[in-house]
């Protein structure tokens, strides 16, 4: 292979801690400099392309600015997703003041995690993931890397690789986003390191005593150790009309596939939800020209997920793009004959509609388990290692888990949140016994604006709001009995990954300082 080399900058250009994006002969490279030593990565996130040194540094980890995938700037690995490949790693030279970076002429982007292959004869085991989505995949890929050469099988109903979900309501169900960048790996892949992946194969019963999966078809299967990552199922209204044609829900593929279909000959949509699913989609839907009405209970969209002042911020911004709105009110009844006509609301006020989408949440598909008690919503309690029995875990949206930070029981349904789980659940599966003590951390992108939350908490004393919530530039911060479990922000991407690892590192400012004042959560983090 050959190779090229080039003078990046001289020893005294970049601090201890610091890092700065350089070219070489047109390839881009992050330069880190640590404890006095360089080190060179490619410089672009790996899961969507963003520009790493807009991140922050701390210690050997730099968070991507975007969507907070974390690599260690050393080897380049992945510590954290959503990012599924490693950065490239450059060898670095030092001479006198200099600092010159080598690379091959023909320089990928990323890399692939070096993995096992399956060697029955070294290991007679058979391990199975039921479930193909964000947890299911992770999982998948974390075994193989971890070493696991025994048997391999990840089940799902659907006929698809696994996909990206979140950008199903971000525009795939308009057309904006394209099938091709869907797949998060291609059936080659699953080959290549043997991965069995099992489409179309339907469970109807998990024995999680025998860990015992049994399909439709009448076959079934054993498991010598099992990960249910079955993920939520939309729930769906309980009125007159619903099941009329022309009423949609938003969670797999083929349900994304189908709308895109009706939105061709649609001009009014009716949205019944101000969730993630459904404001997303109403944003969707806007921007490519269709009347979109969003029929929810609430006052202000995302009360309870961020409070009334930061919801307002995405109200006004839909009603700008021309979104109307129904807060306030629920849903009576749907009209129509041979499909849905309109929607009656219980003032009965009746809104026209060609297509009706149903973003009011989802319940946890656990109903097909038998031998595990269930909380009451459905989900699967687990200990801190993701396990609720042996040679049994759980993982993604199913999974109650107890928080690190506060000993409570929550249940999360962000893609990230899954991704984390299901890497974590792997090595517990191999008897690693990680417990899962990662930051969640969700994004929303309506209308070309991102808000991200780094954190978790369900209900809240107060919040303390940094910058201006209508001008899209803030950082609001969640407090429950004196402690900061959460921030949302938006315009402030690189504050929100410091807020990341501040709060994993448990160096949070207290809250007499940040009544006090706007702080620098990035100069926090150097100072830490």
């Amino acid at each position: 292979m050959k190779y090229k080399e080039a003078l990046v900058c001289h020893v005294h250009d970049l601090h201890d801690g610091e890092m700065k994006q350089v070219t070489v002969d047109g390839t881009d490279i992050l330069l880190v400099r640590l404890d006095g030593k360089f080190y060179a990565t490619s410089a672009y996130c790996t899961h969507y392309g963003a520009p790493l040194a807009e991140g922050v540094l701390c210690g050997q980890r730099v968070v991507c600015p975007w969507h907070q995938a974390c690599f260690n700037v050393s080897s380049g690995e992945v510590e954290e997703p959503p990012a599924l490949d490693n950065l490239l790693r450059f060898q670095v030279r030092v001479e006198g003041d200099q600092v010159f970076v080598r690379i091959p002429e023909q320089a990928t982007d990323r890399a692939v995690p070096v993995m096992a292959k399956h060697r029955p004869e070294v290991d007679g085991r058979t391990f199975v993931i039921v479930g193909a989505g964000a947890a299911g995949l992770a999982a998948a890929e974390t075994l193989r890397h971890e070493g696991f050469e025994g048997r391999l099988i990840m089940i799902t109903r659907e006929s698809q690789v696994p996909y990206d979900r979140p950008n199903l309501s971000k525009g795939f169900i308009t057309g904006t986003i394209p099938e091709e960048w869907m797949p998060l790996r291609t059936w080659e892949f699953f080959k290549a390191h043997d991965i069995e992946l099992w489409t179309g194969k339907e469970v109807i019963r998990i024995d999680a005593l025998g860990l015992g999966i049994y399909f439709k078809d009448g076959t079934h299967l054993a498991a010598d150790e099992l990960l249910v990552a079955t993920g939520g199922r939309p729930r769906r209204l309980q009125v007159e009309g619903s099941t009329l044609p022309g009423i949609y829900t938003l969670r797999t593929y083929a349900d994304a596939l189908n709308i895109r279909a009706a939105l061709e000959q649609a001009e009014q949509v009716v949205v019944i939800g101000a969730s993630f699913i459904g404001m997303e989609s109403a944003a969707s839907m806007r921007a490519k020209g269709h009347t979109v009405i969003v029929v929810a209970p609430e006052q202000v969209p995302f009360e309870r997920a961020f409070g009334s002042e930061v919801g307002k911020v995405f109200l006004q911004m839909h009603q700008e793009q021309g979104v109307r709105f129904q807060l306030g009110h629920t849903v009576k009844r749907f009209i129509g004959d041979e499909k849905v006509s309109g929607v009656e609301l219980d003032d009965g006020t009746v809104i026209p509609a060609d297509v009706v989408l149903v973003g009011i949440g989802v319940e946890p598909v656990t109903d097909i388990i038998e031998g595990v008690p269930l909380h009451e919503d459905g989900s699967i309690p687990v200990n801190a290692c993701l396990c609720t029995g042996k040679g049994l875990f759980a993982a993604g949206d199913i999974a109650r888990f107890p928080d690190w930070r506060t000993g409570f029981s929550m249940r999360i349904e962000h893609w990230r949140v899954a991704m984390q789980q299901g890497r974590i659940a792997a090595r517990n599966m191999l008897g690693i016994q990680d417990k899962f003590t990662t930051v969640p951390f969700f994004w929303t992108r309506q209308f070309e604006v991102s808000l991200q939350y780094v954190g978790f908490v369900s209900k809240w004393d107060e919040v303390i709001i940094h910058g201006q919530t209508m001008e899209r530039s803030f950082i609001a911060y969640y407090v429950k009995k004196g402690k900061i479990l959460a921030a949302a922000g938006m315009g402030k991407a690189q504050e929100m990954a410091a807020i990341e690892e501040l709060m994993r590192l448990n160096q949070l400012p207290d809250l007499e300082t940040l009544r006090a004042g706007e702080v620098n959560p990035v100069e926090l983090l150097a100072c830490t």
